[in-house]
C-alpha cells in the first residue's frame, strides 16, 4: 500500500546545479531535513583557491578552498572543499515584510520617475544558500569547474560496448541513495512512498529547492528496485515502475502541494547524474538546470515508447551533452570516427 508521508505542522504552502545543476547537488545529501539551531561548517577555515564558476543570472556560485590548514602559511598543507553559495528565491510574505516600515537604502541612480537602490534586508531575511562538499576530491573540482560541452550521439552498441565498460569502471558511490532508500537518512523529507520492493518509489524535495515557494518546485522519485541504472536499462518489465511513479507522485504533490498534474514537468536523465533510476518532478514554469532537449526525457513519452518498442532504449541512438573533460567524450568520439 502506498503511503503519503504526514505533512509537518510548521510546513509553508505557496504559490528542488550543469549547466549548473545548480550542480546536481542531488547527490550530496545530509541526514535529515535541518535544524533552526546554529551551527558550525565541518571545517575550520576556508582559504578561496579558485573561482569554478559563477552565474550572474542564476545568483550563484562555487568556490574550491583549502580548510583545515595548520601552517597558516598557505602552502597547501590542508584539505580541499568546495562551497556554494546561492542566493535563495524570493517569497511574497518576506518581500512585504522586507518593505514596510524604514528598510535600509542607498540610492545608486534617479532619473524622473525611476529610481534604483541597494536595499540591505534584516539578518532573517539575507540567508544565502550554502552547500558545501567536503572533503572533496578531484573528481568534485572537475564537476564544479565551467567546461565547453559537446553533443555526442551514442547507439545502443556504443553504450554496450563503450559506455556501459567505461560507467562499470568508475568507483560512483551511491551510498546516499540506498541510506534514503533504507531510512537511514533524510526520512523526515519523504514526501510519499510506495514501498513495493519492485514497483515502488520514495518522493523527497531535490536539494535546490528550498520549499518556502512553488515556483521553482522540485522533487525526485527513486525508486526502490535496485539495478536499473538509467534510461538505457528500462523495459516493458518496468513499466509497472515507471506508471506508478507517474500517477502516484503527480497525485502525492497534487495533495501535498496542490500543483496539478498538467503543471508538472515530469522526466529523467540522460546521461543521468548517478546511476540508479530516478524521475525528476519540477513546476512547469521553472527553467529547472538540466530540462533542455539534449538531456531531458519526459516520462510519459519513455513510457509510451516502451509500450510501442519493448527494445526501444536498448536500440535507440541517444543525443547527450559531455564536459570537454570527460574520458567518455574521447571515447565515444574515437569510435564514432574510427
Amino acid at each position: 500500500m502506498a503511503n503519503l508521508a504526514p505533512q509537518p505542522s510548521k510546513r509553508k504552502r505557496e504559490p528542488d546545479a550543469e549547466e549548473a545543476e545548480a550542480a546536481d547537488i542531488e547527490e550530496g545529501t545530509g541526514v535529515g531535513n535541518g535544524t533552526s539551531a546554529p551551527v558550525r561548517l565541518p571545517f575550520s577555515g576556508f582559504r578561496v583557491k579558485k573561482v569554478l564558476r559563477e552565474s550572474a543570472r542564476d545568483k550563484i556560485i562555487f568556490l574550491h578552498g583549502k580548510v583545515n590548514e595548520t601552517s597558516g602559511d598557505g602552502d597547501g598543507d590542508g584539505e580541499d572543499a568546495v562551497v556554494i553559495l546561492e542566493k535563495t528565491p524570493f517569497q511574497v510574505e518576506q518581500v512585504a515584510q522586507l518593505l514596510k516600515g524604514n528598510p535600509e537604502l542607498q540610492l545608486q541612480f534617479s532619473n524622473d520617475i525611476y529610481s534604483t537602490y541597494h536595499l540591505f534586508p534584516p539578518r532573517q531575511l539575507s540567508d544565502v544558500k550554502t552547500t558545501v562538499v567536503y572533503p572533496a576530491t578531484e573528481k568534485h573540482l572537475q564537476k564544479y569547474l565551467r567546461q565547453d560541452l559537446h553533443l555526442v550521439r551514442e547507439t545502443g552498441s556504443d553504450y554496450r560496448n563503450i559506455t556501459l565498460p567505461h560507467l562499470e569502471s568508475q568507483s560512483l558511490s551511491i551510498q546516499w541513495v540506498y541510506n534514503i532508500l533504507d531510512k537511514k537518512a533524510e526520512t523526515d523529507r519523504i514526501v510519499f512512498e510506495n514501498p513495493h520492493p519492485s514497483d515502488g518509489f520514495v518522493l523527497i524535495p531535490d536539494l535546490k529547492w528550498n520549499q518556502q515557494q512553488l515556483d521553482d518546485l522540485y522533487l525526485i522519485a527513486i525508486c526502490h528496485r535496485r539495478g536499473i541504472r538509467s534510461l538505457r536499462d528500462l523495459t516493458p518489465e518496468h513499466l509497472p515502475l515507471l506508471r506508478n511513479i507517474l500517477r502516484e507522485g503527480q497525485e502525492a504533490i497534487l495533495q501535498r502541494y496542490q500543483v496539478k498534474g498538467d503543471q508538472l514537468r515530469v522526466y529523467l536523465h540522460y546521461l543521468p547524474s548517478y546511476y540508479h533510476l530516478h524521475v525528476h518532478f519540477t513546476a512547469l514554469g521553472f527553467e529547472a538546470p538540466g530540462t533542455g532537449v539534449e538531456r531531458a526525457h519526459l516520462l510519459a513519452d519513455v513510457i509510451e515508447n516502451l509500450e510501442c518498442d519493448p527494445d526501444y532504449y536498448q536500440r535507440r541512438t541517444l543525443t547527450f551533452a559531455l564536459r570537454a573533460d570527460d574520458p567518455l567524450l574521447g571515447l565515444l568520439q574515437e569510435a564514432q570516427t574510427s
